[in-house]
């Protein structure tokens, strides 16, 4: 069984691949594929890499399905003996995202950028 523990919007969340969750509101619009790589845990044919506190390398990619707004709660405040009382509503924004796929540090290509030779200097070293 694959699954990974993920960190997005100050909460954690374990996530499987084929997995539709809620989180906080994210800055993305629907159908943009996006790249958590905020990966704490994951485990992958029996094998569990933990993070010290991120798995180097790892993340998870998901697809934005949806934006909407839970349910409402209500808050009322309420003072005695003094007439005051006050009724508050509030409903949270919340991204709808549906896990593609669980990258481990190892699997994943790495990419290595060729370091930037001194300014004014050429290829031939004239």
């Amino acid at each position: 069984m694959e699954y990974a523990i993920i960190e997005t919007g100050g909460k954690q969340y374990t996530v499987h691949p084929g997995e539709i969750l809620q989180v906080e509101k994210l800055p993305y619009a629907p159908e943009d594929v996006m790249e958590l790589d905020q990966v704490l845990l994951i485990s992958k044919e029996g094998n569990v890499k933990v993070g010290q506190p991120l798995v180097e390398g790892a993340m998870v990619k998901a697809e934005v399905v949806a934006h909407g707004k839970s349910p409402k709660i209500t808050v009322f405040k309420y003072k005695s003996k003094i007439r005051y009382q006050r009724k508050i509503g509030h409903r949270q924004q919340y991204t709808q995202l549906k896990v593609i796929e669980i990258i481990d540090g190892e699997s994943a290509p790495v990419r290595r950028r060729r370091a930037a030779s001194p300014s004014g200097a050429t290829q031939d070293g004239s």
